[in-house]
């Protein structure tokens, strides 16, 4: 089964790519179809609404199934903040991270704690969708650890370690995007099984 990833993030293509590559799944960023995913407006209040926005308009558009991510960074001590508003927190990871750094700003190391927030949505052509979530707790460090990553990774402490600081396969592994996106394989799993016995 082929899919379009319903981002313009090359950073998340590359991800989910990574993770699709031993599955019976194919994938296709919606770059290489010429679908420009600005043009899709985020304007739900969560993350499973943007998602399905996103992934309806990739799903419409190419006329493949679609699945899009919507994740971000809720901060304990900033109220949930900047939670569906991550990526529109400042112009670039560098200057969200200084911004975050800057807002924490004498907050002690106890009450650093911190969430990232996967949520993703599967739309298909005939109609079917679902959404699923994964969540990673840790805290924010007082300075940005590590080059891997992008985002907030660098400032995101999981057990001690950065997710700037591991490979892309250990923060696969532990990471919101893994979690939903196993998840997402699953409900996969469901949907496939349901059509072969249909078919019988």
């Amino acid at each position: 089964m082929k899919f379009v990833i319903a981002t313009g993030n090359a950073h998340k293509v590359e991800e989910f790519s990574r993770m699709l590559k031993n599955l019976d799944f194919s994938a296709i960023s919606a770059k290489e179809l010429g679908i420009d995913m600005d043009e899709a407006e985020e304007d739900g209040d969560t993350f499973e609404a943007n998602a399905l926005i996103k992934a309806q308009y990739a799903c419409e558009k190419s006329g493949l199934p679609a699945f899009a991510d919507d994740s971000g960074l809720c901060v304990d001590a900033l109220g949930g903040r900047p939670g569906i508003y991550s990526a529109r927190y400042a112009q670039n990871d560098q200057a969200r991270i200084t911004k975050l750094l800057k807002e924490l700003d004498g907050v002690k190391e106890e009450n650093r704690t911190a969430k990232f927030v996967s949520a993703i949505a599967c739309v298909f052509p005939d109609g079917k969708k679902f959404t699923v979530r994964g969540e990673t707790e840790g805290k924010i460090d007082f300075e940005p650890r590590g080059v891997g990553g992008f985002g907030y990774d660098p400032v995101f402490l999981y057990e001690g370690k950065s997710f700037g600081q591991m490979t892309g396969v250990e923060k696969d592994a532990v990471s919101h995007r893994g979690k939903a996106l196993e998840k997402c394989l699953l409900e996969l799993k469901k949907i496939t099984e349901e059509d072969i016995y249909a078919d019988k």
